[in-house]
């Protein structure tokens, strides 16, 4: 599996043309064939294992005439001014990253002065700047405009507010004008505590690592506090106006995307799900009277090309909960569909309410008489409801049918997997070696029927003849 994916760049137009506004539709006109060439690339590489580097669009935002430098090019044939050489690697870095699964999650919004004008506990609810035909009150709306289309492709928004909670939801309820309501947010943080303490408890009531945040407050103390306490949360700079908030927070780039999936539709929903359950655990004493609430539903399915994107993603952006952190492209996830010396599940979980959608991954290798687990990860939404003893029994299940000897584990540890050290130990894997970087190695016999199940339904879909069914 050693297929990387390209980043292929598409044309600039030139600054100089021909025939005036005609250069866009008359046939052979170069505008004309740029602007086909470039529509073609785009579509050609839309759902393939490669990736766009808008160029275009990133010179069309600068200006073609700046982003063009005839005495450069004579000079030394420079493809743009190095005036923009930052801006384009800038690019390109966040490109690869986006690729490698790096590409934030989770926007937190501040309220009085970044949702509306105003301070909601001083001004009251008609005293905030708030409404259509108001160039200040627009702008705010133009920022939950925005964050409302950010959820919509899956990102997950939260408030972090230091005001009362039931002042800072007032807003929300009441006031005509708004465009986010309560219920697209995830989680709703309104008292007084500090903007870093109450981003940490977000993050661990969404399960995300703090390195999917973005922080937006319009307040640079707190934008300071948060930066020095949490580092790895992104903290836009905020201009003094806030009719450039949403342009400042979209040409950071924290969401940038090389993929899009169904999940991401309802990636937002998923997690608000998630909270819902959080409130149903506290009204249980016991957790298997809770799991059995849930009517669980874990469905196992190969890799196949309908969730090869999902896939992809999953692999390149879990990182607390897998073993190994290896990272693969979509073209080497579909690589491993058809490799019969794999053995792969993707797996999904449903519950009374919601479907979680993808939540896990697995990709065993068959040597010899063992199956080596090469990737096996899980979003860290579903802990604690033993998706991964439903996930090894179904393992055993299939490795005993295939006549395996063994499953053998690595646990490959790095700076953020630490949730997992003692994944294969709390399972009933036996230890059998120790690496020089801190990787452990552990087997369990095929034969092992000892996994403490949850109280799921099982439903199994696409396998083949001769695979586990």
């Amino acid at each position: 599996m050693d297929s990387p994916s390209c980043i292929v760049q598409n044309i600039v137009e030139p600054a100089e043309g021909l025939f005036g506004s005609l250069d866009r539709s008359l046939p052979g006109a170069l505008h004309a064939l740029i602007g086909e060439a470039n529509h073609r690339l785009a579509s050609d590489l839309y759902g393939s294992p490669d990736v766009l580097l808008d160029v275009a669009g990133l010179a069309a935002q600068v200006g073609v005439a700046n982003w063009h430098s005839p005495q450069q090019w004579n000079l030394a044939k420079l493809p743009f001014s190095g005036t923009w050489l930052p801006l384009y690697a800038d690019h390109v870095a966040r490109t690869i990253a986006a690729i490698r699964g790096k590409s934030r999650r989770c926007l937190v919004l501040d309220l009085d002065n970044t949702l509306w004008g105003g301070v909601i506990g001083d001004d009251g609810l008609e005293g905030i700047k708030l409404a259509q035909g108001d160039a200040t009150g627009e702008a705010y709306l133009n920022v939950q405009r925005y964050a409302l289309s950010l959820r919509d492709r899956g990102i997950i928004l939260a408030v972090s507010s230091k005001n009362n909670d039931e002042t800072a939801r007032e807003p929300f309820r009441k006031h005509p004008e708004m465009i986010l309501k309560e219920d697209h947010i995830a989680v709703f943080q309104a008292n007084w505590t500090d903007k870093a303490t109450n981003i940490k408890a977000i993050a661990d009531e969404l399960a995300l690592g703090l390195e999917s945040f973005v922080f937006l407050d319009d307040n640079p103390v707190e934008r300071g506090i948060v930066r020095q306490l949490l580092p790895q949360v992104a903290v836009p700079e905020l201009p003094s106006d806030p009719a450039l908030y949403v342009r400042t927070l979209a040409a950071a780039g924290y969401f940038e995307s090389v993929a899009f999936s169904k999940e991401d539709l309802q990636r937002a929903e998923f997690y608000q799900d998630n909270a819902r359950r959080v409130a149903q655990l506290k009204q249980f004493s016991d957790i298997e009277s809770y799991l059995d609430s849930l009517k669980m539903k874990i469905t196992f399915q190969p890799f196949n090309e309908t969730g090869r994107t999902r896939i992809t993603q999953l692999i390149n952006k879990s990182n607390q909960f897998n073993l190994t952190t290896r990272r693969y492209t979509e073209a080497e996830v579909a690589a491993a569909e058809s490799d019969e010396s794999c053995f792969t599940l993707q797996v999904r979980l449903a519950d009374i309410f919601g479907d979680n959608g993808m939540i896990g991954v697995l990709i065993c290798r068959a040597e010899g008489p063992d199956w080596n687990i090469d990737t096996w990860l899980m979003s860290c939404r579903v802990l604690g409801r033993r998706v991964e003893n439903m996930v090894l029994n179904e393992a055993l299940r299939a490795a005993e049918k295939y006549g395996a000897r063994r499953l053998v584990g690595r646990y490959i540890p790095t700076e953020r997997n630490q949730l997992v050290e003692k994944h294969y130990e709390k399972l009933g894997f036996s230890q059998v070696g120790t690496e020089d970087n801190g990787t452990t190695i552990w087997e369990m016999d095929a034969a092992y029927s000892e996994v403490p199940l949850a109280p799921m339904e099982v439903v199994r879909l696409g396998f083949p003849a001769r695979s586990a069914d």
